[in-house]
């Protein structure tokens, strides 16, 4: 222990006001919560600082990161996870990382020493020997926390391997005791769902697909916006699979041969996920297909979209207009409600009242109202709109024009001094002109309202941990337009795959964008032609930067592959 307390350590090395920590206290005392969350939650310090002010003070080393591969512990099986999780403690094999050397000295990392009694018991539950504690950040505690307790588990592939033993047997236990309704039970099929729910919330997997053939059964999952194969469990459990998963989102188990619609709400570790749920009667079976939405994830702020400075610079103009209509286009999955939450996260101030109409509210925003649309008692996008405008709205968000009544409603509402966002499925922005034609809406009103239409994509980012840089062939670059000589001062590089990436040489997707202000010359051919052509060569004589070409951009800034690109902007 350090001859300075935690205090004075804290004034002399980070300047921290005496004050500040002892109201701080006060709060953590009253709220029951380690004195650093208080501290950093303030802005006072960043948790390495307090973490390093700590260490200071116990004389106990800081550890920024924990090993990523552990050995699986012994304690798994005699410590719950909850304990660890209250208490911020883990025990790691470092050693094991090198060769497995030393794999019976453990570290325990901490992030806070003040649950002294808690240490004293998991220390014991380790086992003898020497122990060597170090201080951690939370959130590396609780991704070792994770992995080690899914170390533990069996895997999905092992569970389909005892499933194919003893089918039959399965199947008639699923009939005899209805274990489906029992969330603790052990039975395997109970078992496999939570596996497949847990791996794909670790692949980052956006859609989890469950699809019958006739002699075949196959689960896949959907990760930065391609299906990769998960298992291929044995088709006589088809019917079981689809039932558990049909109870979790309390959907009726004995119609098989309508289309159902429902939702599941689970938490793994530390992430709470929404879960929607489809069914649809095929020729061989229930074709079932689950939308994972993660709530624990923040809402993306604008300059993480992928925006280039001038873009950003365009936007930031646009969403501040009093008034007018911008639209965002692209098809299903490319990113629109995404764009456009982030979009009202940038704007949402207490001066102005935001209203939105969705399907389905996909996050909740403090401080805007969002309703969501309920076909059963009639209340579409039109009618939600028209009492929208009543509750004397600033901003209106519209999930979706999907009718002519809907956009000619959002029209006036934009021409009545409302700013007005919606989405629209278009191949790229000037097709957007051409729906809302194709909808009934006048091109005056057209040329009036819309302030602009922005066109996006998402590709794949090559992951850092792979990526390999390369020399493109002649023929690769000319498919989405480049030339040699147009690498000069560039790296481009190409997905490899490693283990960080599972793979698939990629992680994570990022926003391309083209943005078609409708400015008088726009406006002027909008009047005398419907023809998206001649509307996107005038935006690009106007300086319209197109969706391919700021793919190119991406690529030459070495965020994504030239075959990433040429697969999203095909034309």
């Amino acid at each position: 222990m350090s001859a300075l307390s935690l205090d004075e350590i804290l004034a002399a090395e980070f300047h921290i006001d005496p004050e500040l920590v002892a109201e701080a206290k006060k709060t953590a005392s009253e709220r029951g919560i380690p004195l650093g969350d208080v501290l950093v939650g303030k802005k006072a310090l960043t948790e390495t600082q307090y973490l390093r002010a700590l260490g200071s003070y116990y004389g106990l080393p800081v550890w920024d990161t924990l090993p990523k591969q552990p050995m699986a512990p012994d304690f798994t099986g005699s410590v719950p996870i909850q304990f660890l999780k209250k208490h911020r403690m883990v025990a790691v094999y470092p050693a094991a990382q090198n060769g497995g050397q030393n794999p019976q000295t453990p570290v325990i990392a901490i992030n806070d020493p003040a649950y002294i009694h808690a240490l004293d018991d998991f220390t014991r539950m380790v086992g003898p020997g020497p122990i060597k504690t170090v201080l951690a950040p939370a959130q590396e505690i609780t991704s070792a926390i994770n992995l080690a307790y899914d170390l533990a588990r069996d895997s999905t592939q092992q569970l389909v391997a005892d499933m194919e033993q003893d089918t039959d047997a399965i199947i008639m236990e699923l009939e005899k005791t209805a274990d489906l309704l029992d969330d603790t039970s052990d039975a395997p099929i109970i078992k496999l769902v939570n596996h497949i729910l847990g791996e794909a919330v670790k692949a980052r997997a956006s859609d989890i697909h469950i699809e019958p053939y006739q002699t075949t059964l196959k689960v896949r999952y959907r990760v930065d916006g391609l299906l990769y194969d998960l298992t291929t469990p044995p088709k006589r459990i088809h019917s079981a699979l689809v039932s558990r998963v049909k109870v979790m989102a309390q959907l009726n188990i004995a119609e098989k041969r309508l289309p159902q619609d429902g939702r599941i709400e689970i938490r793994i570790g530390d992430k709470n996920v929404d879960i929607r749920v489809s069914t649809i009667p095929t020729a061989f079976g229930e074709r079932l297909v689950m939308r994972l939405l993660d709530k624990s994830s923040t809402i993306l702020r604008l300059p993480d979209l992928g925006l280039a400075p001038k873009q950003l610079e365009i936007i930031d103009l646009l969403i501040r207009q009093p008034h007018g209509i911008i639209l965002v286009t692209g098809p299903t999955g490319s990113g629109k409600t995404t764009s456009l939450y982030a979009v009202l996260s940038t704007i949402n101030t207490p001066e102005l009242n935001i209203i939105t109409i969705e399907d389905p509210v996909e996050y909740q925003i403090e401080g805007i109202g969002q309703i969501q649309v309920n076909p059963k008692i009639n209340l579409t996008f039109a009618r939600g709109l028209r009492s929208i405008v009543r509750q004397d709205p600033d901003v209106i968000l519209v999930g979706e024009i999907r009718d002519q009544e809907t956009a000619q409603i959002a029209v006036q509402s934009s021409l009545t001094g409302h700013l007005v966002f919606s989405t629209l499925h278009t191949n790229d922005s000037a097709s957007a002109i051409t729906r809302l034609i194709d909808m009934q809406v006048e091109p005056f009103l057209i040329s009036s309202s819309v302030l602009a239409v922005v066109a996006q994509r998402l590709v794949r980012v090559l992951c850092n941990s792979c990526k390999t840089p390369y020399t493109p062939d002649e023929a690769a670059l000319a498919t989405i337009g480049l030339k040699p000589e147009d690498l000069a001062g560039h790296t481009v590089y190409r997905a490899n795959g490693c283990q960080e990436c599972l793979r698939t040489g990629y992680h994570g997707r990022i926003g391309i964008f083209e943005i078609m202000l409708l400015d008088k010359s726009i406006q002027s051919l909008i009047l005398s032609t419907s023809d998206s052509n001649q509307i996107k060569a005038q935006a690009v004589a106007n300086g319209m930067i197109t969706l391919r070409r700021d793919g190119v951009r991406k690529v030459l800034e070495g965020i994504t592959s030239i075959e990433e690109v040429f697969r999203v902007t095909q034309m």
